[in-house]
């Protein structure tokens, strides 16, 4: 599994989202924060979700796009947005593509378990690059960590 590096090219997105529609990279004008996240609806990846939607305001007024990504199906995430409210725009990668060429499937560890999975990361994508990475991410702070990145572009 290879790592994204910042300077390197995006790997291209073509996803189907809550809603149904399908999005893809090329479809983003402004900058793209791209987070991948475990599962829905599990304590992180919830607080996670509900933080990004919370400051969506401030991201557009930079000319951002949030998009979160899991393996979850569209209707999983649509049952996920109606509970939490939320805003954002949720895509499903359930064959998993889009988590190997972002480096984000890989070999996780819990309670003594070792398991697969979505390791949490967020991607800061401008011009078709890669402008910034966050791996291993730890929810307390990183919306605003992300935020003011997204303005210091």
């Amino acid at each position: 599994m290879s790592k994204l590096q910042i300077g390197d090219a995006a790997p291209a997105i073509t996803l189907p989202r809550d809603g149904g529609e399908t999005v893809t990279l090329a479809d983003i004008t402004g900058p793209l924060v791209l987070y991948f996240y475990p599962r829905d609806d599990t304590p992180g990846c919830t607080t996670e979700a509900i933080g990004f939607t919370a400051e969506l305001e401030a991201f557009a007024q930079s000319g951002a796009t949030i998009w979160g990504v899991s393996k979850d199906t569209v209707s999983k995430h649509e049952k996920f947005i109606t509970k939490h409210d939320l805003k954002i725009a949720l895509l499903s990668d359930a064959d998993g593509d889009l988590c190997e060429r972002y480096g984000v499937w890989g070999e996780k560890k819990m309670y003594g378990k070792v398991f697969m999975g979505i390791e949490r990361a967020t991607f800061l994508i401008a011009d078709g690059k890669i402008v910034r990475v966050w791996r291993k991410v730890k929810v307390p702070g990183h919306v605003e960590d992300v935020l003011e990145a997204v303005r210091g572009l």
